[in-house]
């Protein structure tokens, strides 16, 4: 009889722990709530498709834009996290391409990037610039996104919505309006001169200040005014970097040659 409730014992045991072993492997960790990778209240065209490479990835185009219309544009974290690498592969794959990780085994990967303002280890809260969107690695710009589990590709969910595979479109507004989202770039100037700021787009506005070789700024917006040529090349692109403050593009480093900000009204 004691042999008997022995047995059972172990059959029950050996039961609990197999029942309890795959019940754990199934169960991921509760996934982030990710938004989103584009600045709050922006629309974007996000999309699966059939033949795409990872299967459970989408791409994400401006909303209005076509080609490399939307080159250029700031790309935001999807969720808070810590920059787990910033590798650029050039002309191939994901191109310059971004991975943070989330904690719990979840990862994002932004890739095809034109720019990356971040490096590995770096802590980015949702709605904190982390690039720009680009075409490396493509022919036509735009942002492919991934969501990963434990390494592995899963179905992407956006502000509640998980896209259907093989084929799904999908225009959202951004709801990822945490952060930091200001636009920063470095002066560099010719011999180390100070550039001029002005009261407007051209050199025909009155001096108001002076900006140093090494001084970084804030770019509120940017406006197209008087071309001029510059430590970077001729443009008629100029920053607005306070009320009544402009510089002209061309002495400022933002690691795009286009515009990388919302347009200013005009002063």
């Amino acid at each position: 009889m004691k042999r008997v409730k022995v047995l059972t014992m172990a059959v029950v045991l050996m039961f609990s722990m197999l029942t309890t072993g795959f019940l754990t492997m199934g169960v991921a960790e509760a996934k982030p709530n990710f938004l989103l990778p584009f600045a709050c209240n922006e629309k974007w065209v996000v999309k699966s498709w059939s033949g795409h490479n990872p299967y459970y990835a989408v791409d994400m185009n401006k909303y209005g834009t076509s080609g490399n219309g939307d080159y250029g544009e700031n790309v935001v974290a999807s969720a808070p996290g810590t920059v787990k690498s910033v590798v650029n592969l050039g002309d191939r794959s994901y191109g310059l391409y971004i991975i943070i990780d989330h904690g719990g085994g979840w990862e994002t990967l932004y890739a095809h990037l034109s720019s990356a303002n971040v490096s590995q280890g770096q802590s980015v809260q949702a709605g904190d610039g982390i690039g720009k969107v680009g075409n490396s690695g493509t022919t036509y710009a735009h942002l492919h996104y991934e969501q990963r589990y434990q390494g592995d590709d899963r179905p992407v969910t956006l502000q509640g919505y998980t896209f259907s595979y093989p084929s799904d479109s999908r225009t959202m507004t951004s709801q990822n309006c945490g952060g930091s989202n200001e636009i920063t770039g470095t002066v560099h100037t010719d011999n180390g001169l100070p550039v001029n700021v002005r009261s407007g787009p051209g050199t025909s506005y009155s001096i108001v200040g002076k900006k140093y070789d090494g001084d970084v700024v804030t770019i509120e917006c940017q406006i197209r005014g008087e071309t001029v040529t510059g430590k970077y090349g001729t443009s008629d692109l100029w920053d607005r970097i306070g009320p009544g403050q402009y510089i002209s593009d061309t002495y400022v480093y933002t690691g795009s040659d286009g515009q990388v900000a919302p347009t200013c009204p005009s002063p």
